[in-house]
């Protein structure tokens, strides 16, 4: 494990800001992950979370605050910080005319590993992303699993000790899902600091230690997930399955009383309600009046992605 700063944190950043033109895409960001803790960036499309990433890992500049990693400054010209970060893009980093040992010991000779050492570290990956019996098959038969897989594999050769995950389970089956959150954790129980960010609440909910909220290029929130709950009080989030006019209907739920929140979704209406099974009637009732048709209702309880709604107005997968 590579040395951590004097307050014992892997990654430190504060004060982190982006303008793109007009656009202040990140604007104050700021936060801290210590060894075997697994951070959780959090946010709807747009939130900032890809330029707060870039400049973390070095790929991008800042125009102001500060990066380190380990207790080397990050930024673009940084090589001592670099090599302290496994970045695992959501976009696949593989060749796909090479097979997995040859992806592994090409990206492991750009990282300077040579002879036994890389062939060693190798196996080891090989084994931790459980590729070992499909090692000699060229990726591009690989399911999109095993792809993800061989992806967070080239970001692990090094021993890094801060691993960035972006979205790492996109589009993939649920055994290899279920694959890589086993790792993932297993990685965390070894030490390794990681930063992760998903659209599967579920997975941030397994997966986190802390949690950070991010929206409009600011961190809205942050803490453990019962630290963060207890942010959202005794209100319900209620979905509502619906057709007609969700906009009306929405616009109407919200001036409701106890209905602190109303938003749109894909298949209906979310709503954060307090004591929302005392509300329902109510709440059926106006939507009818809107012209809003509701085949379905579901209540939760108090829980991160009634949180997460209820900060930002949008479901995390929006």
């Amino acid at each position: 494990m590579n040395s951590t700063t004097l307050t014992g944190f892997v990654l430190e950043c504060s004060g982190i800001r982006k303008k793109f033109g007009d656009l202040v895409a990140v604007d104050g960001v700021g936060f801290h992950i210590a060894p075997g803790e697994t951070y959780g960036l959090l946010g709807p499309n747009g939130a900032g979370k890809t330029t707060t990433i870039s400049i973390i890992a070095g790929l991008l500049e800042r125009d102001a605050g500060e990066v380190s990693i380990a207790g080397e400054v990050m930024n673009p010209q940084s090589t001592a910080a670099k090599r302290h970060v496994g970045l695992v893009p959501q976009d696949l980093a593989i060749y796909p005319d090479l097979d997995a040992r040859e992806n592994l010991r090409f990206f492991g000779k750009l990282y300077g590993m040579r002879g036994a050492e890389l062939n060693q570290r190798v196996d080891e990956v090989l084994e931790i992303i459980e590729l070992r019996d499909r090692a000699s098959d060229r990726s591009e038969e690989y399911s999109g699993g095993m792809k993800r897989r061989l992806n967070i594999g080239i970001g692990l050769l090094h021993r890094p000790t801060l691993l960035i995950l972006d979205e790492p389970t996109v589009g993939v089956d649920p055994q290899s899902r279920n694959a890589i959150l086993e790792s993932v954790e297993q990685l965390g129980e070894q030490g390794m600091a990681v930063l992760y960010t998903t659209h599967y609440m579920e997975e941030a909910e397994r997966l986190c230690d802390r949690i950070g909220i991010i929206d409009q290029g600011t961190i809205r929130a942050e803490g453990t997930q019962q630290e963060l709950v207890q942010l959202v009080g005794q209100r319900d989030r209620v979905r509502l399955v619906a057709t007609g006019n969700l906009t009306a209907g929405a616009a109407a739920l919200g001036n409701l009383a106890d209905v602190d929140e109303s938003a749109v979704t894909a298949d209906g209406i979310d709503l954060i309600v307090k004591a929302a099974h005392n509300r329902l009637p109510e709440i059926l009732a106006a939507a009818t009046r809107t012209g809003v048709s509701v085949a379905g209702v579901d209540v939760d309880t108090a829980n991160l992605e009634a949180l997460f709604l209820h900060l930002t107005g949008r479901a995390l997968r929006e």
